[in-house]
């Protein structure tokens, strides 16, 4: 095992339960020093634990990569220092897609859901080495990768193009370069900036909006629910993405709105998300 597959982006610490019925329970710790951990890496780690199930049940030959969830829930934030408890419920596993469902735990108390999630499967080879996803297998189900190895993730790069307060957002973001960290573990033969991070930067607009919307609220608003994501395309170290924010519909203590993202003119992400008073931000 190589310390450093486990230092990038990896949030399953130990396996400690796989069951063939497609129930896997497992844990991760947030390191005390580690620096930036947003919510949407608990969302990451339910779905690195069903993917660790998935792949050892299809023998390391495919690998599911990030599609479709049509609902995140979050109810807490983590902090540093605080352990997640994971469990994840696989539905269905084939060299298609994976199907799954998920939640997170800290010291007993919910925070954070996923509900209807699939992943569609690719070969695995042309993301990772399965024979050293194999003995990191072997490894989270038996004594578990090394503690305090994460150092957090870069904040999102963004610029603002286009703003009307309270209502939309037009911003680009600049995805880290070939080298960075988090690109050891998402994938070493295949880079690919993580859908969870995206998401993170979308959802950081969306709060600003949200905030210019409700400024009676103001810094007491956070994400809540996070709907219908599409995934559509891998976006690759060094690209340049296209951001939008639009808002749907504003009451008095939340709002909802859309969010995508666009490359060269394509869709690459699309989302719908609510924010209230409480949450996680």
């Amino acid at each position: 095992m190589t310390t450093d597959r486990f230092a990038a982006f990896s949030f399953v610490d130990r396996i400690s339960l796989r069951g063939d019925d497609g129930r896997v329970e497992g844990c991760y710790t947030v390191p005390a020093g580690a620096g930036r951990f947003p919510a949407s890496l608990m969302a990451e780690a339910v779905g690195q634990l069903a993917a660790w199930w998935a792949m050892a049940r299809l023998d390391f030959q495919w690998r599911p990569v990030a599609g479709l969830a049509a609902a995140t829930r979050y109810h807490a934030a983590v902090a540093p220092g605080q352990t997640l408890r994971l469990e994840a419920d696989v539905a269905r596993c084939d060299a298609e897609a994976v199907a799954y469902g998920g939640r997170a735990f800290i010291d007993g108390r919910l925070a954070v859901e996923l509900v209807d999630c699939v992943g569609p499967m690719l070969p695995l080879a042309e993301f990772d080495d399965p024979a050293a996803l194999r003995a990191d297998f072997a490894t989270l189900c038996g004594a578990g990768a090394p503690a305090g190895r994460f150092g957090g993730v870069p904040a999102p790069q963004i610029e603002t193009a286009e703003a009307v307060s309270g209502q939309q957002r037009r911003a680009r973001l600049q995805v880290p370069a070939a080298g960075t960290p988090l690109f050891a573990d998402h994938f070493p033969r295949r880079p690919v900036y993580p859908g969870t991070l995206l998401l993170d930067a979308l959802a950081g607009l969306a709060l600003d909006v949200a905030r210019e919307a409700l400024p009676a609220a103001g810094a007491g608003l956070a994400v809540q629910v996070v709907h219908d994501v599409k995934i559509r395309s891998f976006t690759p170290p060094g690209a340049l993405l296209d951001l939008s924010v639009d808002l749907i519909e504003a009451a008095d203590t939340s709002v909802r709105l859309k969010l995508g993202a666009r490359a060269e003119g394509k869709a690459v992400a699309q989302a719908r998300i609510e924010i209230g008073t409480g949450g996680t931000r």
